[in-house]
């Protein structure tokens, strides 16, 4: 007898509540016979017997009284069971979990979630902002549906669903004398005031081992571990600073700051990358917004592709003429 998913559960819940047969009956519109006979199966079934039979009605024994402590349980926890597999075929209100790291507060991610609210309105989202560690972690854990981390090949236990490779270069203000430079050389930033993304940020470890790799040592710098507060200080022509593309992005999309790409054969980009648990089953509402963020994703691959065959040879870093100049 599966208890939790019969009819026995109501006619045992009923009974219990009401003391009588014949009320449980008239409350679930059938014959009192039909509810005695549940009981009596289920008591057969149980080896325990449920209620104590009195003159003026029945009585939960302890035997009873646990089986219907856990009968509710089972009832209420049957219903989020439910809950979730609506969520899964999308028939009913949704939420969706996922992660992101702070370079994308901006940019298309935003998109996505404007689609998302104008096209499903019932869907709720809950955006957790962290490290690419915290969120791999969380994604692992199936605390988070999905999430989007830099340097996937660190969390090998993720599946890679979509990926963007990104350039890395020096950002500037529009008015920096460099802004319409053609090439840039590190020679030419010796003067330069530095600010320099620091740990935990992705981006330190590839600003670190440039530096390293030219034997380059700025004599001003500051150092910060918010891009925020960095592309701030750049937007205000405070300094200049090695960075990824994405991390200048919304700036550059509204033409605050000027991008200038590093060409080295011994850089490789950052990688960027949309990722979920391996074998989770995704719900329906969160492939929904998995599909968008690609279609976005492929979007400024195009535009990458587009920048790398036009303005980013016009106007590349090379840091090997430098070295042979």
């Amino acid at each position: 007898m599966n208890i939790p998913f019969s009819r026995f559960s109501d006619y045992f819940i009923a009974v219990a509540k009401t003391g009588s047969l014949r009320k449980a009956s008239e409350q679930l519109f059938i014959s009192v016979s039909a509810v005695h006979r549940q009981i009596a199966l289920a008591e057969e079934d149980l080896g325990v017997v449920l209620f104590e039979r009195l003159p003026n009605g029945l009585k939960l024994t302890l035997a009873g009284e646990l089986l219907y402590a856990d009968l509710l349980k089972w009832q209420k926890e049957f219903q989020q069971t439910k809950v979730r597999f609506d969520e899964i075929q999308g028939l009913t209100r949704g939420s969706i979990q996922f992660g992101l790291i702070s370079a994308l507060s901006e940019g298309f991610v935003l998109n996505t979630i404007q689609y998302i609210n104008a096209q499903y309105p019932w869907i709720n989202l809950n955006i957790e902002i962290a490290e690419s560690e915290k969120v791999a972690a969380k994604i692992n854990n199936a605390e988070l549906d999905f999430g989007i981390i830099l340097n996937p090949k660190a969390h090998n236990h993720l599946e890679v669903v979509g990926f963007i490779e990104i350039p890395i270069g020096f950002v500037l203000p529009c008015q920096h004398p460099l802004a319409n430079a053609d090439k840039i050389y590190f020679s030419d930033l010796v003067n330069e005031y530095h600010i320099i993304p620091a740990h935990p940020l992705v981006i330190h470890d590839y600003v670190n081992a440039l530096y390293k790799h030219h034997k380059f040592t700025p004599n001003k710098k500051t150092e910060c571990n918010d891009i925020r507060m960095i592309t701030s200080l750049l937007k205000q022509n405070s300094g200049i600073s090695l960075l990824s593309y994405f991390d200048a992005l919304p700036m550059l999309n509204r033409n605050e700051l000027v991008f200038k790409p590093i060409q080295d054969k011994g850089l490789y980009p950052l990688t960027m990358a949309l990722c979920i648990a391996p074998k989770r089953q995704i719900s329906r509402v969160s492939q929904l917004m998995i599909k968008h963020l690609l279609e976005e994703m492929e979007i400024i691959k195009l535009k990458l592709d587009e920048l790398n065959s036009t303005k980013f040879q016009n106007c590349e870093v090379s840091l090997a003429e430098q070295e042979n100049a």
